[in-house]
């Protein structure tokens, strides 16, 4: 990786700022702040804007300095709900103190650049990449929740990062980062990223046809956002990941491979050449790679409890049913491509995503189109969802992939934008044939 970051432990309070704070990872990352109160100082938050008070009430019970939403209409619903949460604790008038409210579509990259130890990318989607880079650029410790940015921005995100100052949060990443502890780099032969298999493993693609929204979000063990389940039921999650570690360890593509573990406590293993596997293993819960995230290299004590060794139990492990799940395969094939191709496999899926959820698309479709602009964007699309829709023009901006020696924030950008315009198109096309309008 790149240039040499500041150090990330000024002191022994680590002062931290949280991006996406009100969703699931950044309400966590909050808690364990609040259990360990000599560690941590926050300095910043910063969310999307849909949960007002739960923002309003983190603000009250961190007292950050600044405060970041996304959108500019919730600023003074913001300043409201403080006031009532304030009244609502008893406190007296002036005793809540309001933070300095920063809004607007760069208002997380502003408070991800500010001088702390680390910064917490919870953020979900490819809106986490330009943050990433500012809170790389500053020089600060990187936690990243956020995989999207990574995978989107390539070499981007790792030319501009210090050798160690990105620290995976993924409870997969966070797992072979212990585990690459346990030998040198040239001793690696395989990384082994485990999968729940989510609430349809064992179906057949006859199955998945009727799949609903409703089942889609019933994971069988993590409680997630939407995007975040709906791709661990389409396993796009796990090509992601398989992506996220490509970039982060810089093991190949064809030596990083997914195995089905439905009790989900093998978070991940690193086979080395001498034959032997180091499993990395603990109960569910992201708190334990928050935790690490926040502190690594150390370890905080009682993020999470241990497995219960008293207790009979079984673990399995069966292998990736890649016919009825192509998501991997597809992430691989975009991941060997490089340059923009992630950046337009990751918004397509983040499109269809909301379309298969508003009920214009069904559940496989969300494979099919990914797979119809990516192969359009590669120049050897053939056919796929959607077939009857015209084609991609070359002369729109983003359309053509762009190689890892020229790719830029900007290129990433246009490719995004590219593919979230062409994948709506399809989407219609999709949903007016289901409906029988010509």
């Amino acid at each position: 990786m790149g240039r040499t970051g500041r150090a990330c432990q000024t002191g022994p309070v680590r002062d931290v700022v949280v991006l996406g704070s009100t969703g699931s990872v950044g309400r966590q990352a909050l808690e364990l702040v609040a259990e360990h109160p000599g560690e941590f100082r926050v300095v910043a938050l910063a969310a999307g804007g849909g949960s007002v008070d739960v923002l309003a009430a983190q603000v009250l019970d961190h007292r950050p300095a600044v405060v970041a939403v996304a959108r500019p209409t919730v600023v003074q619903d913001l300043q409201l709900a403080l006031y009532a949460a304030a009244k609502e604790r008893g406190w007296a008038t002036g005793e809540a103190t309001l933070p300095r409210i920063v809004a607007g579509p760069d208002a997380a990259v502003e408070v991800a650049g500010l001088a702390c130890d680390v910064v917490l990318n919870a953020i979900t989607g490819a809106a986490g990449l330009r943050p990433t880079l500012a809170a790389l650029d500053a020089g600060s410790r990187l936690a990243l929740a956020n995989k999207e940015s990574l995978v989107v921005g390539g070499r981007v995100v790792t030319a501009a990062a210090a050798e160690g100052q990105i620290v995976p949060v993924d409870s997969e990443h966070s797992a072979l980062a212990q585990c690459l502890r346990g030998g040198r780099a040239g001793e690696v032969d395989r990384l082994l990223v485990t999968a729940s298999g989510g609430p349809f493993r064992g179906w057949d693609a006859q199955r998945l046809r009727d799949v609903t929204p409703a089942q889609a979000l019933a994971h069988p063990t993590w409680d997630m956002g939407k995007v975040i389940t709906t791709n661990s039921a389409t396993l796009f999650n796990k090509g992601l990941e398989v992506l996220e570690a490509h970039l982060l360890f810089g093991i190949g593509l064809d030596r990083i491979d997914v195995v089905v573990h439905p009790q989900s406590v093998v978070h991940s293993m690193v086979q080395f050449t001498d034959g032997s596997t180091l499993a990395q293993c603990s109960p569910p819960d992201m708190r334990l790679p928050i935790a690490l995230g926040l502190v690594w290299p150390d370890r905080l004590p009682g993020a999470t409890r241990p497995v219960d060794w008293s207790t009979p139990a079984t673990w399995t492990f069966e292998p990736l049913d890649e016919a009825a799940f192509p998501a991997v395969e597809l992430c691989r094939r975009a991941g060997r491509a490089a340059g923009t191709a992630p950046a337009v496999l990751n918004a397509t899926n983040e499109e269809c995503v909301e379309a298969f959820h508003a009920g214009r698309i069904a559940f496989p479709d969300i494979w099919a189109l990914v797979e119809r602009v990516l192969g359009e964007h590669l120049g050897d699309a053939d056919g796929g969802a959607g077939a009857d829709a015209p084609a991609a023009s070359a002369a729109d901006v983003g359309c053509t992939l762009v190689p890892d020696p020229e790719l830029g924030v900007e290129a990433v950008l246009a490719a995004d934008g590219w593919a979230r315009r062409r994948t709506a198109t399809l989407v219609e096309d999709v949903d007016r044939t289901s409906r029988g309008v010509s």
